[in-house]
């Protein structure tokens, strides 16, 4: 997943009013986010009551119980992601820019050590259970770099076949990853570092968020043109695809309300009912903020989170940069609380 910076342009939202019947989802809160950067994923630990923001250089650390900044985790170069691994007390960034992981403590919040990944520009980073590694998803050279967090360890590297970006684990081994440039999903063994599955997503262009319904065994892939690629993790057949809004770049499931959510630069949160394994319907288009095009879910209070910032003008076009972004307005970065 890239960074995210101001938005090229700003897209014209044309999508349904919220439906009061359908969903109360809501803005509740802003939360000023300090400090440089743009953003990228964030990360809850539900047994914290902890939210980690990427911002570039450094993870913001946001208690959830008080909605206030509790710490901030530094020297994270073109961080893109974290995984937490709760039983051994420590956390895991994916730094893009240097191609490595910064690995944290969880009480304290300060750097332990740096592992250097065997790729390019790590993107998505994801803890897999079973075979209690850590995978990072390396977006420049297409493969994923394995480690032991037990050893800190890299013990392993495996080629995706294409350019990777959000990683789902399934809890039985399975880790699903987006690969972005084929339209597809990719299907990995995290026993065996193997490829088993990969299946289209079509006519899903450049997959980025990826959701899953661990139960229900279904996928919810978020794509650049502006649907939703509902498929089948076992057969890889593609069940449904929904309208969702533009500039998009992360999805969450809920499994206690089945509802699936796909968070859209231009200022919108698409939900999505599970109405069966099979049938799925778009019930609401909620408002959020400009921006706000990557997400996270608390599963203990349903709350949903993003983050977005004001932006100026942007600058005038150039032979190098025919299309310059907008620059964030300074002190503007907030993170977005949504809640039922």
């Amino acid at each position: 997943m890239r960074i995210t910076l101001p938005l090229i342009a700003l897209v014209a939202m044309c999508t349904a009013p919220v439906s009061a019947q359908q969903s109360t989802y809501h803005v509740v809160a802003r939360i000023p986010l300090p400090g440089e950067g743009g953003w990228d994923y964030l990360t809850v630990d539900t047994a914290a009551h902890r939210l980690y923001v990427s911002r570039g250089t450094h993870v913001t650390v946001v208690d959830l119980d008080k909605d206030s900044i509790v710490g901030d985790i530094p020297n994270t170069l073109g961080v893109h992601g974290i995984a937490l691994v709760r039983d051994l007390g420590r956390g895991y960034t994916s730094n893009g820019r240097d191609s490595t992981v910064t690995v944290f403590d969880l009480k304290t919040l300060a750097p332990v050590t740096s592992i250097k990944v065997t790729g390019r520009n790590p993107d998505a980073i994801t803890y897999e259970p079973v075979s209690q590694r850590v995978f990072t998803f390396n977006g420049g050279s297409g493969n994923t770099t394995v480690i032991d967090p037990r050893t800190g360890v890299v013990v392993g590297t495996t080629d995706l076949g294409g350019a990777p970006e959000f990683a789902v684990a399934d809890g039985r081994g399975r880790i699903y990853v987006n690969i972005e440039d084929k339209s597809e999903v990719a299907a990995l063994d995290a026993r065996t570092l193997t490829v088993q599955k990969r299946w289209s997503l079509a006519p899903c262009e450049a997959p980025s968020g990826l959701a899953i319904d661990r139960a229900q065994r279904r996928l919810f892939s978020v794509c650049s043109n502006g649907v939703m690629a509902v498929s089948d993790a076992d057969s890889g057949r593609v069940l449904a695809t929904l309208p969702i809004g533009a500039g998009v770049d992360g999805a969450a499931f809920d499994p206690a309300t089945r509802l699936a959510f796909s968070s859209n630069g231009e200022g919108t949160l698409t939900v999505v009912r599970e109405q069966s394994p099979d049938t799925f319907k778009v019930v609401a288009t909620v408002p959020t903020q400009r921006g706000g095009r990557t997400v996270a879910l608390d599963e203990r209070t349903h709350r949903i989170y993003t983050v977005a910032a004001q932006f100026g003008q942007p600058p005038a076009p150039t032979a190098d940069r025919p299309r310059p972004r907008p620059p964030i307005i300074p002190g503007s970065v907030v993170l977005v609380v949504l809640e039922r």
